[in-house]
């Protein structure tokens, strides 16, 4: 813990605070609160003019509303990662992203784990994905309870006690700590958003349009303040965004549609562009197909075929609309599927590309060629 410590120290200095000293005019204030002003900022004592400025405060670990839930110890993922010993047991409120990787890490370090979802573990994939990655988690100890309802939390000595219902059953779950990974709230309190006329969605984040401007004109946003994406690389393009339009004048706008993303499970789950049910809420006739791992030489290869592949694409132009990958290296074969959907490829045409044999992004071929052939009874490397 001490070696994660040293490191995460070493590259917020060396890769952010150490680096703003090399930029001519840049100047860093840290002298406490800051607050929009008419016509630029207070910070402390300081009043700074400025004609345009940027939000970029961030976010912290939200604690849902349950009764008693500050009563009872809990963590969040910062926290968690700062423990000297390892917790007996644990309980995860939300399969989300963070959640299940912080929920399968600590189940091998050899915590008792649970997670708690009020949907399905990674509510935001596939369907077929959630269901692949919760029987991982069952079959290494993990217990799962999806689509409850929190009724609260209690104190039972020294462990915290969250109280559900699960199928019209009450339960309570026990352990030493509750970890909090149900999302993110923007800080955005004592900024004097209302009062400078700047919105905010319901959960008091800034609402920002596709230039990355707020409703008040002159004041731009970006990062996890704002109610766009939340990863820290698309904080960082929003960002980019923001400042050339703010001082530039130029008229960027911020475009997620190839987006790739990874949750750092084993295996891994990583995904690009539309799920089925958003694509047909987007107004597309869909088709989609689905590759189990079985069909892939280089994990028949490695003995380890959890996982799935599946694909969505228009079914009237044949044009790729996004796609998931759950593979034991996933991570490494998403951004192939995700410049297959900034170029507007078909699944023809992906299904007709030379991959190279024996490894994972084959199956992208695979699963392209699945939308019209059986492909467990084609040789290998055939297409």
């Amino acid at each position: 813990m001490a070696a994660k410590t040293d490191l995460v120290t070493e590259l917020r200095q060396r890769k952010y605070a150490d680096l703003l000293p090399g930029y001519e005019g840049i100047t860093y204030i840290d002298e406490g609160a800051t607050r929009l002003i008419e016509g630029g900022v207070q910070i402390g004592t300081h009043m700074i003019r400025a004609p345009k400025i940027v939000i970029t405060t961030g976010g912290r670990p939200a604690l849902p509303p349950i009764p008693g839930i500050t009563e009872v110890p809990t963590l969040d993922s910062t926290s968690l990662l700062e423990l000297e010993e390892l917790p007996e047991s644990l309980v995860f409120l939300g399969g989300g992203y963070i959640g299940a990787e912080l929920a399968q890490m600590m189940a091998r370090m050899g915590a008792n784990v649970t997670v708690v979802c009020r949907s399905r573990l990674l509510p935001r994939a596939e369907p077929e994905v959630s269901e692949a990655l919760a029987r991982v988690f069952r079959d290494e100890g993990i217990t799962l309870h999806c689509g409850v309802t929190y009724d609260g939390c209690h104190r039972d000595g020294r462990q915290a006690v969250l109280c559900v219902e699960e199928g019209g059953e009450r339960l309570e779950l026990s352990a030493d700590h509750l970890v909090v990974t149900a999302g993110r709230s923007p800080n955005t309190e004592g900024l004097g958003l209302a009062e400078m006329g700047i919105e905010t969605d319901s959960r008091g984040a800034i609402i920002v349009g596709d230039d990355m401007a707020t409703t008040r004109p002159g004041i731009f946003a970006a990062g996890d303040v704002t109610n766009r994406d939340q990863f820290v690389y698309m904080a960082a393009y929003g960002a980019k965004l923001a400042v050339r339009n703010a001082l530039l004048g130029e008229a960027n706008r911020y475009d997620n549609a190839a987006m790739s993303w990874v949750v750092f499970t084993d295996p891994q789950v990583a995904g690009v562009g539309l799920t089925e049910a958003a694509a047909k809420l987007a107004g597309h006739k869909v088709k989609t197909s689905v590759l189990g791992l079985d069909n892939l030489p280089r994990v028949l290869a490695a003995r380890d075929t959890r996982g799935v592949i599946k694909l969505v694409a228009d079914a009237q132009t044949d044009r790729l609309l996004g796609g998931v990958i759950m593979a034991a290296e996933g991570s490494d074969s998403v951004q192939t599927l995700a410049m297959a959907l900034k170029f507007s490829m078909t699944t023809k045409a992906l299904g007709e590309t030379i991959f190279p044999y024996l490894t994972t992004v084959e199956g992208l071929k695979l699963a392209a060629q699945t939308f019209d052939k059986d492909v467990a009874k084609l040789s290998c490397c055939a297409g």
